[in-house]
């Protein structure tokens, strides 16, 4: 019989590398506890995390009175400040919700007190005339507009990966390709059963995405339900970008914000998501019959940009629950804590709530006595194009000639920042990992032309790391 290995013992274990799970073991690690962070990927943020429209939201259009409204209303400040800390990119454009019938118009009104109830003043209606002026590409017929002028797009990537490289600097234990298959709740700590061995942790932490309600039913939970909602979503070129200058949201329905159309701070065009129901919780397929509803809907919106070339298409997982609202809560008897049915908005709130769940674990016993040792926040680099980038950046290539050798033209990544992305505090352990700290191969040649080369460089970095 084979022996299962120890993987030792910590204060606190975090299930789920997500963008929610890296935010909550971030701010536990700032406290003189022993943390580790678990992921059964290989690498963080490679989960639901990944793929959505990497919108910083002001939350003007939530449910007013729910936890999330007032998460994400808290969050948008909080991941505001740690963008400007550590450099990830956003650019605040702004963006504007479109009716296109007398209904739609008609729900305005609402969702302008909607938003003062959430906190969110700066929303104004604004006729057909204004719509126009702000967005000259518009389709016809477009009846009028709220304007949210405090949106922003975000690096979704980058915000996953600042969180969880703070995390680890500040001595969380990052434990990747470690899958959680059942645990053991004792009477002074759990031991969770994973596919590289046992943890023991006195207090453990549910932030597992899709699979957050599968783990709460192993700690005898039955109060949420999730299932995948697939959201498709088309890339459009870069000479695309002038069509529009700020994110185009239509009036939400139940299903969700519905298709949108964004610039993106990598320099190209958004235009998605769809919102299908799914069983299978790993299905990220694109599918024909998605890229046709997108089409249609953006013959609509802005016929102009489908006559634009599509760079990419991709799918994400949201994960849909049957409760009406976030699933924040501690078990005390258990030391365990639950961050469940976290919608697309727990990018904007992922810090939110890990500072919400910070308050509820200490009232249930967590002894949260914060350090005074604490590294500076990491600084990441540079994927967007609101700044100057290496291959445009004189003074730096003077110093380091790296970065002025360009590898991928498309998306003008440097050999500089391959290296420096593969000697990273977390580094990447695949091409995708790598694409999401680079760009590299993100653009319209889709690796063509640099595929071999960056893979090279990856599989050399995996080689001298295990000589």
């Amino acid at each position: 019989m084979t022996s299962v290995p120890a993987l030792g013992s910590v204060d606190v274990a975090v299930i789920g590398a997500g963008v929610v799970g890296s935010a909550i073991a971030r701010l536990l690690s700032g406290h003189q506890l022993d943390v580790a962070l678990i992921e059964s990927r290989c690498d963080v943020g490679d989960g639901t995390s990944k793929a959505n429209t990497a919108i910083l939201h002001t939350g003007f259009d939530a449910k007013p009175g729910t936890l999330e409204s007032r998460l994400v209303a808290r969050g948008y400040h909080l991941l505001k400040a740690f963008a400007d800390e550590t450099g990830i990119p956003y650019e605040p454009t702004g963006a504007l919700l479109v009716a296109w019938d007398d209904e739609q118009l008609a729900a305005l009104p609402g969702l302008r007190e909607k938003a003062r109830q959430n906190g969110y003043t700066e929303s104004e209606i604004v006729g057909s005339e204004e719509v126009y002026r702000q967005v000259p590409t518009l389709g016809p017929g477009a009846l009028g507009g709220l304007t949210v002028p405090g949106e922003s797009i975000i690096c979704t990537w980058t915000t996953n990966l600042a969180l969880a490289t703070d995390a680890v600097r500040r001595g969380t234990r990052l434990l990747r390709s470690h899958r959680v298959d059942s645990v053991t709740v004792g009477a002074e700590s759990t031991v969770l059963h994973t596919s590289q061995g046992d943890l023991r942790a006195r207090w453990v932490v549910n932030a597992a995405g899709l699979g957050s309600d599968t783990i709460d039913a192993q700690f005898g939970h039955d109060r949420f339900h999730l299932h995948p909602r697939r959201g498709e979503l088309l890339v459009f070129d870069k000479q695309a970008r002038p069509l529009v200058d700020k994110i185009v949201l239509p009036v939400p329905s139940k299903l969700g914000k519905g298709v949108l159309v964004s610039p993106t701070i990598y320099g190209n065009v958004m235009l998605g998501p769809t919102a299908e129901d799914m069983t299978d919780r790993t299905d990220t397929s694109t599918t024909e019959d998605g890229f046709g509803f997108l089409r249609e809907k953006g013959e609509r919106i802005m016929p102009r940009l489908l006559q634009e070339e599509v760079t990419a298409s991709y799918a994400g997982l949201r994960a849909a629950s049957d409760a009406p609202d976030y699933t924040v809560e501690v078990d005390a008897e258990q030391r365990y804590a639950v961050a469940g049915g976290i919608r697309s908005t727990g990018l904007t709130s992922s810090m939110a709530i890990a500072e919400y769940l910070s308050q509820l674990l200490a009232k249930a016993g967590l002894d949260l006595r914060e350090r005074t040792d604490l590294p500076a926040p990491p600084r990441m680099p540079n994927i967007g194009e609101a700044r100057l980038r290496p291959h445009a950046d004189g003074d730096r290539i003077a110093q380091d000639p790296a970065y002025g050798t360009v590898v991928c033209f498309c998306e003008r990544v440097t050999q500089g920042e391959i290296r420096d992305a593969l000697n990273s505090v977390i580094p990447p352990c695949d091409i995708d990992g790598l694409r999401r700290r680079t760009r590299a191969m993100n653009g319209r040649c889709q690796g063509f032309y640099c595929g071999a080369n960056v893979t090279e460089m990856l599989q050399g970095n995996e080689r001298k790391a295990h000589r």
